[in-house]
């Protein structure tokens, strides 16, 4: 088998970040001669020179351009493994977690909760935006974990993952008196108040309307669902909730049930980045079982 010696591809990997013996001696407390000699090692372990000189400087020979390209995803996601391996729990003091403004800030609001330890030894800080914004910020590391109602497709975005943590149908509710028509029908009499098109929920609709020969009057669309919801309930046309908690809007608003279908989804993920998997708000959260919380058992 073709053994090679990692120190060697580990010294020659820093010499080319780093740009000179010297630099790279430097960073890895080692002297110039003892890196020059690990490198001519590599070379005749491999057959050809991996430098050239070009004036004072070190240049990569095309052999050593491609045994970088290898050397820097290895090292690399040696980093990343550490760095993952060594999550330590002075970092799990704070959890700072984005919600997509879509989603139920109720069931949002659940979900968190039983990710949290009781003794209150993570502090939670939560933030309110578009999932494009969070998933930018999740990727700077500006944030933990983010809740949204879009999948994430791990092809794209590595070093992300994502859990689907529940999903449960919606409703239609508007400002008493009910329209004339039967459901879905009647949503043609009056006007609409639907979650923005770029969500998931908004594309659905936007098919669900079409399968159904729908061509409802669209009063506007909101990226955030509370405000949403505070245009229904001043009588401003019929809008749209997780069917779940309909007993909130029943209750003295003077607000009353359109209809309902499951065919419509409001769906939930969590979204973190691998280095994140350790984190115990992260693991208590993936290993909850929501089945209750969804299906409208838990109150």
């Amino acid at each position: 088998m073709f053994h090679l010696n990692y120190n060697h591809l580990y010294y020659f990997w820093m010499t080319q970040k780093k740009g000179s013996v010297t630099a790279a001696a430097e960073a890895l407390y080692l002297t110039p001669q003892t890196i020059t000699g690990q490198i001519r090692q590599l070379e005749e372990r491999l057959g050809g020179r991996l430098f050239k000189r070009k004036g004072r400087n070190l240049e990569a020979t095309e052999l050593g351009q491609l045994i970088f390209r290898y050397t820097d995803k290895m090292f690399s996601l040696s980093y990343e493994m550490l760095e993952v391996v060594n999550f330590r729990k002075e970092n799990e003091s704070s959890f700072n977690v984005g919600i997509a403004d879509v989603l139920s800030k109720r069931i949002a609001s659940k979900v968190l909760m039983s990710a949290l330890p009781q003794d209150d030894s993570i502090h939670l800080r939560c933030f309110e935006s578009t999932h494009e914004l969070l998933l930018s910020q999740l990727r700077e590391h500006k944030l933990d974990m983010i809740l949204s109602d879009c999948p994430l497709d791990s092809t794209q975005h590595p070093g992300l993952l994502s859990k689907k943590l529940g999903e449960c149908g919606v409703s239609f509710f508007c400002h008493a008196p009910l329209p004339a028509q039967a459901f879905p029908s009647c949503l043609m009499e009056r006007k609409l108040l639907i979650p923005a098109k770029q969500s998931a929920l908004g594309r659905q609709l936007t098919r669900w309307f079409d399968e159904q020969g729908l061509a409802p009057q669209i009063f506007g669309e909101f990226d955030d669902a509370a405000l949403m919801k505070a245009f229904g309930l001043f009588d401003q046309g019929i809008f749209v909730a997780p069917t779940l908690y309909q007993e909130e809007f029943l209750d003295g608003q003077n607000i009353m049930l359109v209809g309902q279908t499951d065919e419509l989804k409001e769906e939930y993920y969590a979204i973190f980045a691998e280095r994140m998997i350790q984190h115990s708000a992260v693991k208590r959260l993936c290993e909850s079982d929501f089945s209750a919380l969804f299906s409208g058992l838990e109150k």
